[in-house]
């Protein structure tokens, strides 16, 4: 497969089954119909909206690809404009084979005619090849976006109250004294009398 036999476009709401199978480790935990049903609502935002593009990457008239693109500023406190490249993602029987320099093409391009001099995007820490492509297009890291279910992140900030009133002693002192006198005992082994 060359890459002249590529064709990006805008995507459509008939994609958006494919699109969930092509994303579906990052949607919305749900019944994949409102997975579906979640895309379609971004599909059709993205086209009424001037500051997103939603673009598939065909080959042979099947979705080889796609990414969500959006314009936004670098950070919500660093205001430099700046064009989001959401999720570049490839079907695995399409990788290295011009999918992903499609995609990342059109996301050059939207901030080409936006006059935007920053492309950023967001991929899993996880993906390897993915991570070793976007440095080769010159995309550095430049922070690690973290999440965790927001009671998880309560219950280590705020670790229940051990049991028992007042203050207690931490296990690390408890245990530290426990050897201390165990050494102290050891060392005050009683000398036998003499007869």
């Amino acid at each position: 497969m060359s890459r002249f036999s590529l064709t990006p476009r805008i995507a459509r709401r008939e994609d958006a089954p494919v699109l969930a199978e092509l994303w579906c480790d990052v949607l919305r935990r749900v019944d994949r119909s409102e997975q579906v049903a979640d895309l379609e609502l971004v599909i059709k935002a993205a086209a009424a909206s001037p500051e997103q593009r939603f673009v598939v990457v065909e080959h042979e008239e099947q979705i080889a690809g796609a990414v969500f693109l959006r314009l936004g500023t670098v950070s919500p406190i660093n205001l430099e404009p700046c064009v989001h490249s959401v999720q570049p993602r490839v079907f695995d029987q399409y990788r290295r084979r011009g999918v992903g320099r499609t995609l990342m093409e059109a996301a050059t391009a939207f901030a080409e005619e936006n006059g935007v001099l920053h492309v950023a995007t967001a991929v899993p820490a996880t993906g390897r090849d993915a991570n070793r492509f976007m440095a080769r297009l010159a995309l550095a890291p430049a922070a690690t976006f973290r999440m965790a279910p927001t009671s998880m992140v309560r219950a280590r900030l705020t670790p229940p109250a051990p049991a028992g009133s007042g203050r207690a002693t931490p296990r690390v002192l408890v245990a530290r004294r426990n050897q201390r006198r165990a050494r102290a005992a050891a060392a005050e082994v009683p000398l036998p009398e003499p007869e």
